[in-house]
């Protein structure tokens, strides 16, 4: 039987700057990472909502950091990829890798 638990491209995307931030993913960081890298506004809480999914998925496990007073006492709610979540990139990298496979000529359309 087939996987159907498959990442969606937003999720890859989140999971990739997870990965990138290591310690150091939360929800203002992966939002930067994404813009910075891609050039793509995405709205803070539609990042939170795929963390969300992606951590029901098990594919991120989080963790609340210390609170701080630049927060106002609020604390960080800190993400990282789970060894189910590097399979699931791993396993959509290979997919697009066969993909392509012989699809020069795509960069030459319009």
């Amino acid at each position: 039987m087939a996987n159907r638990d498959h990442l969606g491209e937003f999720e890859h995307i989140v999971l990739l700057a997870v990965l990138r931030l290591a310690d150091h993913a939360y929800g203002v960081t992966v939002r930067q990472e994404i813009e910075e890298r891609i050039s793509r506004e995405v709205s803070i809480g539609a990042i939170y909502a795929t963390l969300d999914r992606l951590e029901r998925k098990g594919y991120v496990k989080s963790q609340l950091g210390e609170p701080t007073a630049e927060r106002g006492g609020r604390s960080k709610r800190f993400f990282r990829v789970t060894a189910k979540g590097v399979s699931a990139v791993n396993r959509a990298q290979h997919a697009f890798q066969k993909m392509i496979q012989g699809l020069d000529s795509v960069r030459s359309y319009s």
